[in-house]
């Protein structure tokens, strides 16, 4: 028996080893094939992550998702129904690939009745009903879908499809698409939070342009009225608001020092409401008002008229308005006036060194067509102060929830007529106190007015000496 080893055919050994070459180049083309398809799907992600950071046009966006869902997972088509804010279905943003085969796919969403619901993206039942024509359109074609949500909220569906069959799927496609959902969902809901933004803007240049045409309307600066010192400031709680203050002379004509000795009107108010709606009112009232003072009627005929005119337009918005009129003479100090619900100014005496209401009987303006007003008059003397104010200043809260209130208000109003302050230094003092107590950090909740009209002192000389005889 030979020892000898059986030799190995020549012709087997090269066929083993071109065997092992042969898969050997497979192997290696197989894994480059997968580097590639790697890359490839790398570069769609970041052309579509690039897409979504630089596109401020959200239809060129849609456009390039189902092209890049299709390429990711390899087959022909895919479909993008995106919903509007309401839940609706978007039809004008639909995007499907290849377009020419799948028209008809198209125009069965866009007669789809449940699309149409407000809400309609909200309903997982609807929803299921969308997916089932879908796919009913689709007959034997593989199909997979997955939802577009952003912030919680469905904001779409996205679909693949291979006509060819079943699909040949993968954890790596389903969150290769996944992803391209999540990112199509952030591009929606950038596009809603951007058009929310512009909305917000508009709204702002608007409510700017209203709040500059209201602060013309009211007096930029105090009238000179002879023997009397006037201030005044508005304080909105919003852009535009409802109080009002004016100061007018109820002879226009006049110039110079005739009118700085003529009849003037006083007046402020106060729209029940706030924001645009009260400003507009507002500037209604203003220019009747102005209209019924060159009648050069009584305050209280004046309400009276005043009522009548705005009792329609005030009765279709709902609302009232307080406002207390009154007319000073400078010759005489008589001051007349009448309320029409309006907090009652405060008159500090200087004689007296005493505060008192001036109020008279009268109902909201457009409350009653034929309500009454009454009328009051009073002598102002030197060193007196009146204080007109809106109820913004004593309904305003505190930091400890407290309210400002009346009682506060006459305990700071004395506190700085005894200081002897002019009406500027009054009324900055006011509003000091009031931001104080309101706090930096906080806003007042209505709009706060106040008007300072302050009697000079007079000149008085002292006694003579008698001469010693």
């Amino acid at each position: 028996m030979s020892t000898t080893p059986p030799r190995r055919h020549p012709k087997s050994s090269l066929h083993s080893n071109s065997q092992r070459l042969s898969a050997s180049v497979s192997l290696r083309e197989l894994l480059d094939s997968l580097s590639k398809e790697q890359l490839r799907n790398q570069d769609l992600l970041v052309s579509l992550g690039f897409a979504l950071r630089s596109f401020t046009n959200l239809h060129r966006f849609l456009e390039l998702v189902p092209v890049v869902a299709s390429r990711l997972v390899g087959i022909e088509g895919s479909l993008l129904v995106p919903f509007q804010p309401d839940g609706r279905l978007w039809r004008d943003k639909c995007q499907v690939v290849p377009f020419d085969q799948n028209q008809e796919l198209l125009r069965h969403l866009a007669s789809f009745q449940a699309g149409k619901k407000l809400g309609f993206g909200n309903d997982e039942k609807q929803i299921l009903g969308m997916d089932r024509l879908v796919q009913s359109h689709m007959s034997s074609a593989g199909i997979f879908s997955t939802s577009l949500v952003a912030r919680g909220r469905q904001r779409g569906r996205l679909y693949v499809f291979d006509p060819r069959g079943s699909l040949v799927w993968s954890d790596v496609h389903r969150k290769h698409l996944q992803l391209v959902a999540d990112l199509t969902g952030v591009a929606i809901e950038n596009d809603l939070i951007t058009e929310e933004i512009r909305r917000h803007e508009s709204v702002d240049r608007q409510l700017s342009t209203g709040a500059e045409i209201q602060s013309q309307l009211l007096p930029d600066s105090c009238p000179v009225i002879e023997g009397i010192e006037l201030a005044a400031l508005c304080r909105p709680a919003f852009q535009v608001g409802g109080d009002y203050y004016d100061f007018m002379p109820t002879r226009p004509e006049l110039i110079g020092s005739r009118r700085e000795r003529g009849r003037w009107a006083f007046v402020i108010g106060d729209v029940m409401g706030k924001g645009v709606p009260a400003g507009l009112l507002m500037t209604m009232l203003r220019g009747m008002l102005r209209a019924e003072v060159l009648s050069g009627l009584p305050p209280d005929r004046i309400l009276h008229d005043l009522n009548q005119l705005a009792q329609e337009d005030l009765s279709h918005s709902h609302r009232f308005v307080t406002l207390f009129y009154s007319d000073y003479d400078p010759r005489t100090r008589r001051l007349r006036y009448s309320n029409a619900a309006h907090n009652p100014p405060l008159l500090w005496r200087a004689e007296q060194r005493s505060i008192s209401r001036l109020d008279a009987p009268g109902l909201l303006i457009g409350l009653q067509s034929e309500a009454e007003y009454g009328c009051g008059d009073i002598t102002l003397e030197p060193g007196d102060v009146l204080l007109y104010y809106t109820d913004g200043v004593t309904e305003a809260s505190g930091i400890a929830g407290d309210r400002f209130d009346e009682a506060r208000l006459i305990r700071i109003l004395d506190e700085s007529c005894r200081k002897e302050l002019d009406a500027q230094a009054i009324l900055e003092q006011l509003f000091s106190r009031l931001d104080r107590f309101v706090g930096s950090d906080h806003q007042l909740e209505d709009d706060a007015s106040m008007v300072v009209l302050k009697v000079n002192d007079e000149l008085r000389l002292p006694p003579l000496k008698q001469s010693i005889a």
